[in-house]
């Protein structure tokens, strides 16, 4: 179609919605679950940086940051684009990759019965291929590309990016503990994930993940000092050292992973951490679920039961019953916590409580709430956000001009539908509006979709 820019624009978007849904409904009722998850990696599809395979299901989306890290000599292509923006987050992307890694290991007879197995490889692969690029000699991890300032100040496609697109690393000399034990930790997962299909690439994930393991605990420093740009982990890098030791553990069954597991717990006072979430910043909670199910010890159980009461009895909802952590990407947060409750639901705590109480907060997401009757998921049934916080969705077709001047501030529906990105969703009181230049609830971010995609094979392999 030829979109003509001016307000003759707003015909051609109005009916944007042609672009296929990519995921065929099923016979699930009353909501269609695997549906939801193969959109969710559709979505995966739609952040992929550099090269594209042949398989690309995206057609609006092509090869794109061909030269990420030519600054530094190095071939830094490839990965994910963290959210709406063309940034390559390292941190915020290991964690993606973990959890990822965490449904598919978990939850595999969900993923199995909605066929998404697969999809669900390529996307841990399309991430892990990138972390051993990242790795360019011992103790050197390049953990972002592109500057956020830079990066910040145009709307534009990534296949049309000209703009500087700086590379920054952790060393010995500048460490990033948060950085490179998260990223152990995504390559410990998926070592396990592919050790049965593939089992030299999976090699490959576990030799890396022991060397940036060892790298994260013996040259310690805060990632967001090493590379001033990055978000910032504001709870500090313990929580990262203990959940990837958990993780070298479970890859790799040797003890002193174990052992060094305690000694972080012990050193940095985990005994008495009191969680409110967990996210891409504050592992805690998942590190509860971790070491119970590797130790067995009646402490870690306690403080996910503690964590999940909270979560049901004490922590604040939105009108709609939302439970609402955040303001910025709240739909995430109740993913995530979602997410955690199946989990223990699977493997015997509080099963029906859990389970229930769980799939009542997807629901939420997919649709079952009162005040709107509309799904947070792009594409996802038949009232969806229209208008997410994305650039190459928001972008008309070429040779239109993609700008802060149309794409960013047409008041239309974006000319591609995003199918199945997670909004960030509503406010504390369940306001929320469609609107693009309201990012706080409508960007996506590959973060937000890594549990979510989790907890929506969960209730698949649960039901």
């Amino acid at each position: 179609k030829t979109c003509l820019l001016g307000a003759i624009a707003l015909l051609c978007i109005g009916t944007a919605h042609a672009d296929e849904n990519p995921c065929e409904a099923t016979d699930t009722s009353p909501i269609d679950y695997p549906q939801a998850l193969c959109m969710s990696f559709f979505f995966y599809e739609a952040q992929r940086s550099g090269k594209l395979p042949e398989n690309n299901r995206v057609p609006w989306r092509g090869d794109s940051a061909l030269d990420d890290g030519a600054d530094v000599g190095h071939d830094l292509t490839g990965g994910y684009y963290d959210a709406g923006d063309f940034v390559k987050f390292g941190f915020p992307m290991s964690f993606t990759i973990t959890n990822l890694a965490w449904g598919l290991l978990d939850f595999s007879d969900g993923y199995s019965k909605a066929g998404q197995t697969d999809y669900a490889l390529d996307a841990i692969k399309w991430g892990t291929d990138y972390f051993i690029k990242c790795y360019t000699s011992t103790n050197e991890f390049w953990g972002q590309v592109g500057n956020s300032v830079i990066d910040h100040a145009l709307w534009e496609r990534p296949e049309d990016m000209t703009e500087e697109r700086p590379s920054y690393k952790i060393d010995e000399e500048n460490p990033g503990t948060e950085l490179a034990a998260e990223t152990a930790a995504a390559l410990a997962a998926s070592y396990l994930v592919f050790k049965d299909t593939d089992a030299d690439y999976a090699e490959e994930l576990l030799a890396l993940a022991k060397e940036l393991y060892e790298f994260g605990d013996n040259f310690r420093g805060n990632y967001d000092v090493a590379i001033p740009d990055a978000y910032p982990s504001y709870n500090g890098y313990g929580d990262e050292l203990v959940w990837s030791s958990l993780w070298m553990y479970r890859a790799t069954e040797d003890e002193s992973y174990l052992t060094r597991a305690k000694g972080h717990w012990d050193e940095f006072n985990f005994q008495y951490s009191v969680p409110t979430e967990f996210s891409w910043d504050d592992k805690t909670a998942g590190i509860y679920a971790l070491f119970w199910l590797l130790d067995g010890s009646q402490i870690y159980l306690d403080h996910l039961t503690t964590f999940l009461d909270y979560l049901q009895n004490t922590a604040t909802y939105t009108p709609e019953g939302l439970v609402f952590i955040s303001e910025w990407g709240s739909n995430r947060h109740a993913a995530n916590v979602a997410f955690l409750a199946l989990w223990a639901a699977k493997h015997g705590v509080d099963t029906s409580v859990n389970s229930e109480w769980a799939q009542g907060q997807m629901d939420q997401l997919l649709g079952a709430n009162s005040r709107y009757n509309m799904t947070f998921v792009v594409g996802f049934g038949d009232k969806y956000p229209e208008r997410p916080f994305h650039r190459s969705s928001s972008c008309p077709d070429p040779p239109e001009v993609c700008d802060y001047g149309w794409a960013f501030s047409q008041p239309g529906p974006n000319p591609h539908v995003l199918y199945g990105a997670l909004v960030g969703g509503p406010d504390e009181n369940g306001d929320y509006e469609d609107d693009r230049s309201n990012y706080e609830q409508n960007e996506v971010d590959t973060v937000y979709n890594a549990a979510y995609s989790g907890a929506l094979a969960a209730l698949i392999e649960l039901s």
